[in-house]
């Protein structure tokens, strides 16, 4: 069964905004990547899905390397620039200097990185996963920088969000009779 793009189904995950930067034949480039993940602490792996027809996959499929930079609330334009054309027909980079958006050269690989995300991280490609209509990249964290003072934009229902509420955790007391029943039950 399906989950169309687009539909009511899929607008209910809530995701990050990651831009990855690359280079390829049409030189520096950067996308928005809703299915941008962490997905191990040690190494510190991450996982990225592009569609093949997007010019960041076959940059990636030949450097064998990319960027992640997670969009910070100030940079809903950058990202929105990022997502909205193609890096074959457009030169994002330039486009989003012009904008006022800065860059910096990666350490440890050879692409830029967004200055002033949330979170950068310099990746290699460990792992190649093909999917129905993505590729799954996975991507080992050889460099990485964070703004402490800077929170990372959501994605959720195809809006972009600012996560301002905590919803608490259950409290001690909560959690231990929680705890207490789920122990009767144990096999």
């Amino acid at each position: 069964m399906d989950i169309a793009y687009g539909s009511e189904q899929a607008k209910k995950f809530i995701t990050n905004v990651g831009l990855i930067t690359s280079k390829g034949k049409h030189g520096q480039n950067i996308m928005a990547c809703e299915w941008t993940h962490h997905i191990s602490y040690t190494s510190g792996i991450l996982a990225i899905c592009v569609d093949r027809e997007n010019e960041t996959y076959h940059n990636i499929k030949k450097s064998k390397e990319f960027g992640v930079n997670l969009t910070a609330l100030d940079q809903t334009k950058l990202a929105s620039v990022a997502g909205g054309y193609s890096g074959s027909e457009y030169d994002k980079i330039e486009a989003l200097k012009e904008l006022g958006f800065e860059f910096y050269q990666a350490k440890k690989i050879n692409t830029l990185m967004v200055k002033g995300a949330s979170l950068n991280v310099e990746c290699k490609v460990i792992k190649v996963i093909k999917l129905p209509e993505h590729t799954m990249f996975l991507g080992e964290a050889q460099e990485v920088s964070m703004n402490p003072d800077k929170n990372s934009v959501c994605f959720h229902r195809g809006l972009y969000w600012n996560l301002t509420n905590n919803v608490q955790k259950p409290s001690e007391e909560e959690r231990a009779k929680t705890k207490e029943i789920v122990e009767k039950h144990k096999k």
